[in-house]
């Protein structure tokens, strides 16, 4: 899916750049953390990350002021509060769609997956938050400071994983299956992969390796979950100038992805290699679980693609028939 603009504003990315967690694809981190923190204190959250607000506020006062639950740093900017509330609606909706994967990978219905990576782990808590199996490893693959960060600040908060954390600190551009072999990953054993906030980060051609790395890491039975967005920058980047304005927070997602209109589409890829896709449009499920896009801020809303996909053969046969898209 691609949503390109031809006033995108020039890019921030270079070859081999890196990151701590305030900074460039790290801060966005923060502000996906800080929704999940806003919708989890709210009256009738769909997801509960206790840990949210936390990892947040441990980065300053300004991201502490954009995880309060009340907004007030949108205080007399009615249409503005709206706008950011369908954003933290949107990621409470992709939250619990990832969420209830995982579950459902590790039940023992379902092979009882028992090897989790998640990649681009950002300030994800799902190795502390969910409830997993006896025996489940969970495996974090980001940029070294960004998972400096969340270690260190959710140990010195007394935060115990539920799962056999591993963290793997690589780049995702860079040899990340030797890396993930080498914390102990085994891929004799059936995998649930998550690409969740991830895809628009990296150029066309090394999301396309990152798709062929984690196919022929994939013993039968694996699963993977995908999340296939484009920008919607005019509305989105009207929802970064007021962070920057109010709250001197400088996260301008348009700049820090590559809008490539020739971009591979993920659940023709997966399909095309072997995966058994289903997808569903974030739409659709935001409006399945009582949280839809009003009509008037359609064009202000993010659109994507939230995809499942499991391996029931092989991962070195490709068969292009199998998506129930």
């Amino acid at each position: 899916m691609t949503d390109v603009d031809a006033s995108s504003p020039p890019s921030l990315r270079t070859a081999g750049d890196s990151w701590a967690v305030t900074e460039l694809v790290g801060a966005t981190a923060l502000g996906v953390a800080a929704s999940r923190a806003v919708e989890t204190a709210g009256p009738d959250p769909l997801i509960r990350d206790d840990f949210a607000h936390t990892l947040v506020s441990s980065a300053g006062p300004a991201w502490a002021r954009l995880a309060d639950p009340e907004l007030a740093w949108l205080d007399g900017d009615e249409h503005g509060r709206r706008v950011h509330r369908v954003g933290v609606d949107y990621q409470a909706v992709r939250t619990h769609f990832f969420d209830e994967y995982f579950t459902e990978a590790v039940a023992a219905v379902n092979a009882g997956i028992r090897q989790v990576v998640i990649l681009a782990a950002g300030l994800d808590s799902r190795a502390y938050r969910l409830r997993w199996p006896a025996g489940t490893a969970v495996y974090e693959i980001d940029q070294p400071k960004v998972l400096d960060y969340k270690t260190g600040i959710l140990e010195r908060h007394g935060a115990v994983p539920t799962a056999d954390r591993r963290p793997v600190p690589v780049d995702l551009r860079d040899d990340w299956a030797a890396a993930l072999t080498a914390a102990g990953f085994d891929p004799a054993q059936p995998t649930a992969w998550l690409a969740e906030g991830l895809l628009p980060y990296l150029p066309g051609d090394a999301q396309d390796r990152l798709f062929e790395m984690f196919t022929a890491l994939s013993a039968p039975g694996s699963q993977v979950a995908v999340e296939a967005f484009g920008m919607n920058s005019r509305g989105n980047s009207q929802r970064w100038l007021r962070m920057r304005e109010r709250l001197g927070l400088d996260v301008n997602v348009q700049a820090l992805t590559y809008h490539e209109p020739d971009r591979t589409d993920a659940a023709q890829w997966l399909a095309d290699h072997g995966w058994r896709v289903d997808s569903v449009d974030n739409r659709d499920e935001m409006a399945r679980l009582g949280r839809p896009v009003p009509d008037d801020l359609a064009d202000e809303a993010v659109r994507s693609t939230l995809l499942r996909a499991r391996l029931d053969g092989p991962s070195h046969q490709p068969n292009g028939n199998r998506s129930t898209r």
